[in-house]
């Protein structure tokens, strides 16, 4: 009989214990779940205050970077009186390409679909510079005849694909910070 008062003990002190364990861990995990949400949230907003600007700079270096290899500013900037339709070319060519190096870094701030138009820009931008050359006289051609050349080919497309990549960003940028 000792033994069964001596369980019945135990349980009356064992019981009460497991329920203030039980009560206390519950409580306990949800304060910490709640401070670990409360920090994320602190961290996302510092975060984005940090990011924000980044990803904006990021937009205008773009945005500047599709102005510089337009036809127009580009090969205003780049030509020189003299020149040769292949030294043109070679320096057209090597300023877009530099010109895209040296904002490489900035997709990771913009959308994929950005980038991969960004690309699809330069390219078609290189492509048509290469078409135009090749329908050339190569050993009699100037980069003034170059120039006429792109500024054709460019004229008969619908849009100059500088400026619909400049509108895809803009409208990407309303939308990313108007969330």
């Amino acid at each position: 009989m000792d033994v069964w008062v001596f369980l019945l003990e135990v349980v009356k002190i064992l019981v009460p214990c497991a329920i203030i364990f039980a009560v206390t861990y519950t409580m306990l995990n949800l304060f910490f779940n709640k401070e670990y949400e409360k920090r994320l949230l602190e961290l996302r907003a510092k975060n984005v205050e940090i990011l924000t600007p980044i990803r904006l700079q990021a937009y205008e270096r773009l945005v500047l970077f599709l102005e510089r290899i337009s036809p127009s500013n580009l090969i205003v900037r780049v030509n020189k009186p003299g020149m040769t339709a292949t030294q043109l070319k070679t320096e057209l060519i090597a300023t877009i390409n530099n010109e895209f190096t040296h904002n490489l870094s900035q997709q990771i701030y913009v959308s994929m679909q950005s980038w991969t138009l960004l690309k699809a820009v330069k390219e078609e931008l290189i492509n048509v510079i290469n078409t135009t050359y090749a329908q050339m006289d190569h050993q009699h051609a100037t980069g003034l005849d170059l120039a006429k050349g792109v500024f054709e080919v460019i004229i008969r497309k619908d849009d100059v694909p500088t400026q619909k990549a400049i509108d895809f960003l803009k409208r990407e940028l309303k939308l990313v910070f108007e969330q």
